[in-house]
């Protein structure tokens, strides 16, 4: 229950976060891709070697035409302006109806990643029907990854799974090791275990949480803010 929880919780567990990932089980560095990421839908990403893969273009664009012409969902509120039902613990039970979602990169497993509800759903399944969960759960384990702790443990999807992207969801048929950071609720690591899918998986290690980012930084073009983390000199004059 305490691992489900909290696959449901990482919207409400940050709000930006610095990270590196790779799109294979294995961290392998040429590969990795660096992320900067401001909920709810600001992201930059640079190669291993400092090049600009994407850059947020339009985070203050207008949605007038958008709300005007959608449906009732263009006016849901952003997840951490609703309130979930928790448990004792702080973690999410239960979400509510929001407007979740989180940048893509590549395909959906990155995206599923950082948000990795579809491994437990919105909310409990009644305790009659245990094989209507979307995965089933092996031994809990408590590991460090990348110097935070984790919980880790072998899940099996159920037929009542549904990945958010069915062409690269977190879990491959049969046994898949998962890892979710205990901090955020993100899923740092997931592995499929069988043969057929050893290639597939994701890997990612979390630099920086709830750390201050500029709108500069999501800019295709700088808007010549001022940083008011650093120092500001000031010259002085003196007259002769």
């Amino acid at each position: 229950m305490q691992f489900r929880n909290l696959c449901r919780s990482s919207p409400w567990k940050w709000q930006s976060l610095r990270f590196e990932y790779v799109d294979r089980p294995d961290p392998v560095p040429e590969d990795l891709v660096r992320a900067w990421l401001r909920r709810p839908g600001a992201l930059r990403l640079e190669s291993a070697a400092g090049a600009v893969l994407h850059s947020t273009t339009g985070i203050n664009d207008s949605k007038d035409g958008f709300y005007v012409s959608a449906t009732r969902k263009s006016w849901l509120l952003p997840p951490q302006l609703v309130t979930p039902v928790y448990d004792d613990g702080g973690l999410v039970r239960r979400r509510p109806e929001a407007a979740y979602g989180e940048p893509c990169f590549g395909n959906g497993r990155f995206a599923a990643a950082l948000d990795p509800v579809e491994l437990a759903g919105n909310a409990p399944v009644p305790i009659e029907f245990p094989n209507t969960n979307a995965v089933e759960l092996g031994p809990l384990t408590e590991v460090d990854h990348a110097g935070r702790p984790a919980f880790e443990t072998i899940v099996i999807p159920n037929a009542a799974y549904r990945p958010s992207d069915p062409e690269a969801p977190l879990c491959r048929p049969g046994r898949n090791l998962i890892r979710v950071d205990a901090g955020t609720g993100v899923c740092v690591s997931s592995r499929p275990l069988e043969d057929e899918w050893k290639s597939h998986g994701h890997w990612i290690r979390i630099l920086a949480v709830d750390e201050y980012m500029l709108d500069d930084l999501f800019l295709a073009e700088s808007m010549n803010l001022t940083d008011v983390r650093r120092h500001i000199s000031w010259d002085i004059s003196r007259g002769v």
